[in-house]
């Protein structure tokens, strides 16, 4: 049985048991329910927390949201789902795939479409995420499904690029997360040697600035099911994805991060 909506949700994570090394289901019956729920991601101050829903019977997407006021999380619906959206590192900016929005104090701005060449009509951008240095990484499934980098060098934005094989192989990629200070990528992807649908996979920036061969993230996060869409927690501390069901609607689960640190040591670096 789901839990009330109308319970009060109190304290951190929004008052949920925190998981250990195995996943664990994030607020069912609050987040986590009877539609399709993807896309999990907290503001930088952890005040804040975010994810998109799919209602099954009207087959409509909106963007949730929990706000910490007075010690309660209270829900509202941001607006209709535009892309895949990730929030910034500032906390200012809302990255919408090929849009976003600014704070403001009403909320959130208007959407505002990103400069060329994020906007080019050919390119089909899901999800755009961005580290403090104001790296950006992008995927786009007008052109093969595979993921760019952007970076800004000398305060000048550079154009982006596709990445290599170690990160652009197999069927599809899709999806990405940047870690705020720009050490790793984790992304879901289709290729053989994953275990059914797609998979979360993750690469570790090199001393020299170039990637690592992916790894693929192991049975505990990745299933026979589609796993997609995964962030960390600013804290560093928890690991969020979402995960298919047999019903063809999708829950957001959490994990230790302490996961990447251990695929980062067998990493070729």
């Amino acid at each position: 049985m789901e839990a009330s909506k109308k319970e009060i949700l109190v304290g951190e994570y929004l008052g949920q048991k925190k998981p250990g090394n195995t996943p664990a289901v994030f607020a069912p019956g609050y987040v986590s329910g009877k539609h399709r729920d993807v896309n999990a991601f907290f503001s930088p101050d952890m005040t804040e927390f975010y994810f998109t829903r799919m209602d099954l019977k009207q087959e409509t997407w909106d963007l949730i949201s929990y706000t910490l006021h007075n010690g309660q999380w209270r829900e509202s619906v941001v607006g209709p789902r535009v892309g895949r959206p990730l929030l910034a590192p500032d906390g200012h900016t809302m990255h919408l795939g090929q849009y976003y929005m600014t704070r403001n104090h009403c909320g959130w701005s208007h959407l505002k479409r990103l400069d060329p060449p994020f906007s080019r009509r050919d390119w089909g951008i899901m999800r755009l995420s961005a580290s403090k240095s104001g790296t950006y990484i992008l995927d786009d499934y007008k052109s093969g499904d595979i993921i760019r980098i952007s970076e800004v060098k000398n305060g000048k934005r550079q154009a982006p690029i596709a990445l290599g094989p170690e990160i652009n192989t197999g069927k599809y990629n899709a999806h990405p997360f940047i870690a705020p200070d720009d050490s790793y990528i984790i992304w879901d992807g289709v290729r053989e040697t994953g275990f059914g649908d797609s998979d979360l996979y993750i690469s570790f920036r090199k001393p020299d600035g170039t990637w690592s061969e992916a790894l693929n993230m192991g049975n505990t996060i990745n299933t026979e099911v589609r796993e997609a869409s995964a962030s960390v927690t600013p804290d560093g501390k928890y690991l969020f994805f979402n995960r298919a069901t047999k019903n063809n609607d999708s829950d957001i689960y959490w994990v230790d991060a302490q996961i990447i640190s251990t695929l980062k040591k067998r990493a070729k670096m």
